[in-house]
């Protein structure tokens, strides 16, 4: 007897029996869904993110077709659990024992093409993803992709450039990071502020705190006032003081 492979209803199904309307109501002020607000006219349910954990586990063979159907809901947490999903199934087809480049290939293909027609929309949903699927996959290949996404008009395709080097970083290779800062140093959108100050910090907690102090010393006071800010966190006061006085 073979398995019956999960379905898209199964997994809303069960998303929707764990929906909470209050927390949905605190959700959506949340992740500024408001009229003008990055996340305008996003919807909730109102589940938290182990429960939505919990969902995707689950159903963790769900094809990657309803997948995609996920990550075209009008719910915020569909999309999620679409993303966590596919960070599974990437990382066991990225494993030696289970690898599978051509299934690799059709997830960060899928994944792409869901950012580029808009569906992964939150900062969360990029956080959660691009460096768990667009990170590990150009990790000894061309990373020309990423500065096209920096340079594209949408907020979350800039957002993804600068979050999937965060892969880098982990891997030592500060490079790519400090080349997408240099290319969004004047982008004021407060997201790529904080996105470029944090990936910034963390090449100084994970890698080498001169690398981070060597790109302060010359892109400091082109630097918008929350990316210093967060780039700067984990410094002596005294020197994040001295940065922030450019």
């Amino acid at each position: 007897m073979t398995d019956v492979a999960p379905t898209v209803a199964q997994v809303q199904a069960a998303l929707r029996a764990l929906a909470n309307p209050a927390d949905a109501i605190g959700l959506q002020r949340f992740f500024k869904t408001g009229p003008g607000e990055y996340g305008e006219g996003d919807v909730f349910l109102g589940v938290r993110v182990p429960a939505i954990r919990g969902v995707a586990k689950r159903f963790a063979a769900l094809p990657l077709d309803q997948i995609d159907q996920l990550l075209d809901s009008a719910v915020h947490e569909d999309r999620f659990t679409g993303l966590v999903m596919l960070n599974a199934q990437f990382a066991a087809a990225s494993k030696p024992r289970t690898f599978d480049d051509t299934a690799r290939a059709a997830m960060v293909e899928l994944y792409l093409a869901a950012v580029r027609r808009g569906r992964v929309n939150n900062w969360d949903l990029v956080d959660v993803s691009a460096e768990r699927i667009v990170g590990p996959w150009l990790l000894d290949t061309s990373r020309e992709l990423l500065f096209d996404l920096a340079q594209a008009d949408s907020l979350w395709e800039r957002r993804v450039a600068l979050l999937s080097t965060f892969a880098f970083i982990k891997a030592g290779d500060a490079s790519t990071t400090f080349a997408l800062a240099e290319l969004l140093l004047g982008d004021r959108r407060d997201l790529i502020q904080k996105a470029l100050g944090w990936m910034l910090r963390e090449v100084g907690k994970r890698i080498d705190a001169s690398l981070l102090t060597g790109f302060l010393d010359q892109h400091a006071a082109a630097m918008g006032r929350t990316a210093l800010s967060y780039a700067t966190e984990h410094l002596e006061q005294s020197v994040r003081a001295e940065y922030r006085a450019r």
